[in-house]
């Protein structure tokens, strides 16, 4: 509880000092009023901290990296990989704000189930066991599992540095080897097990497993049979969520998993043309509250549509002050991040972190909620998806608010995005404020 109650009460001075100190007045009155929402306040900006990342894991285990006052050198069987990425997630969780996800974990740790089968071959072959290959499959079939089960027991029992659980996720299913499917297999039978004597659901790390077409979609696919025991692990322990892969690389250009619980990042190519995803992060989110200009409007469309023009202007004010809180921060305040691979990167101390933000390959988003509640307030109570001429309008939102961050990033070079907020809190704060607003207005006029 000390931990947490520490960081609890670092947040009301973090937040405090932002909005008196750090943000510019207009932006602040408008968090305040409910107009929109500064997320994360009490880490940002105070701190020089970004929200969510996928971390570089293959190239850290790969190239080894420094934690603390160790040198970790690449591991040599999947079991000490998996136990320096719990150490790897809980330094980077206690560095960032938001989720940490690792992508395609299966693909990137296969190698190290590969150097624990060559271990027990050799043990095999040094002992003079008659089924060598038979011996060293059914030791590396248990470290792996028990490899995995040590991970989400790890995950679920440390603490970052604010007191919490690493909001951590696990991407995976897209691998085809003997090794990835036993990543696979062995992430969803521990999910399927449970934690403790009492069997609970573990709640991270949250598992997203990817399907594709001819790899594990339909009957007679490779990995079928891996779908079938991941619906069966979703069924019973609730996750892992289930990505469409076509859909993916649809809407954002190319396959990865979301950086904690829905952001996808875009495309961003290096400069030898290759794709890259791992590394990258998100800066943060600042949110419209749609259902508020709406009510503002009374009815009137134009008015809508010009209150929101200007919402916009006062959210990209907002969005700016977090690049800006990341020029000149150099790498020596996160070593994990930006020395030692994290981030894609390992620069020297006094090196200016901002630079890897720059181009699109960390996004920045604009975040929304509220689209059916706009809808009702400006053109009745009919649910919009029963109607549509009122679900076009509601597209017609959206596409406006695309095409301003559209703008934003051909203008400054960042990778704005756009974001359907995940608002379980969110969309409580601002009913209440809306209601306390309007129901006051709404009194007067009776």
């Amino acid at each position: 509880m000390i931990p947490t109650q520490r960081d609890l009460l670092a947040g009301i001075v973090a937040k405090h000092y932002a909005r008196q100190h750090l943000l510019p007045r207009d932006v602040v009155q408008a968090h305040e009023r409910g107009d929109i929402h500064y997320h994360d306040l009490d880490y940002s900006p105070f701190f020089p901290m970004f929200n969510c990342m996928l971390i570089d894991l293959k190239g850290m285990l790969t190239q080894g990296f420094k934690m603390g006052n160790a040198e970790i050198e690449p591991p040599k069987s999947i079991s000490t990989a998996t136990a320096v990425t719990a150490q790897i997630i809980a330094q980077v969780a206690s560095h960032i704000y938001g989720g940490t996800t690792i992508n395609r974990i299966d693909e990137v740790l296969a190698p190290f189930v590969t150097a624990s089968y060559n271990k027990h071959r050799k043990t095999a072959e040094e002992w003079s066991i008659p089924d060598a290959e038979g011996y060293a499959n059914s030791r590396t079939i248990k470290e792996c599992y028990d490899a995995f089960q040590s991970l989400e027991y790890e995950v679920n029992t440390l603490h970052t540095a604010n007191g919490q659980t690493p909001f951590v996720t696990f991407g995976f299913g897209l691998g085809t080897s003997w090794e990835s499917r036993l990543i696979q297999e062995s992430i969803l039978r521990n999910r399927i097990a449970g934690l403790g004597k009492n069997r609970k659901t573990a709640v991270f790390p949250k598992l997203v497993f990817a399907i594709r077409d001819g790899l594990n979609h339909k009957k007679g696919d490779p990995n079928y049979d891996i779908k079938q025991l991941a619906l069966e692990c979703a069924s019973k322990r609730m996750y892992p969520d289930i990505l469409n892969y076509d859909q993916v690389v649809k809407v954002t250009g190319s396959f990865k998993t979301p950086m904690g619980c829905r952001s996808f990042l875009g495309v961003w190519e290096n400069e030898n043309g290759e794709q890259i995803h791992d590394g990258r992060n998100n800066l943060g989110v600042i949110s419209l509250n749609l259902p508020r200009i709406a009510l503002e409007a009374k009815g009137d469309e134009a008015t809508f549509w010009k209150l929101l023009d200007e919402r916009l202007v006062l959210a990209r004010k907002a969005l700016m002050t977090r690049i800006a809180r990341l020029e000149g921060v150099k790498a020596r305040v996160a070593p994990i991040l930006y020395m030692e691979g994290a981030c894609g990167v390992r620069l020297n101390a006094d090196d200016d972190v901002s630079e890897i933000f720059k181009n699109g390959r960390a996004s920045i988003s604009l975040g929304y909620i509220g689209i059916h509640e706009t809808i009702n307030a400006l053109f009745g109570g009919e649910h919009v998806y029963d109607n549509e001429q009122l679900r076009a309008k509601g597209i017609a939102i959206v596409e406006r608010l695309r095409q301003a961050v559209d703008q934003w990033k051909e203008e400054t070079g960042y990778g704005f995005s756009l974001y359907s907020t995940p608002s379980e809190n969110l969309c409580d704060r601002f009913c209440r404020l809306d209601t306390a607003e309007f129901w006051r207005g709404a009194g007067r006029d009776r």
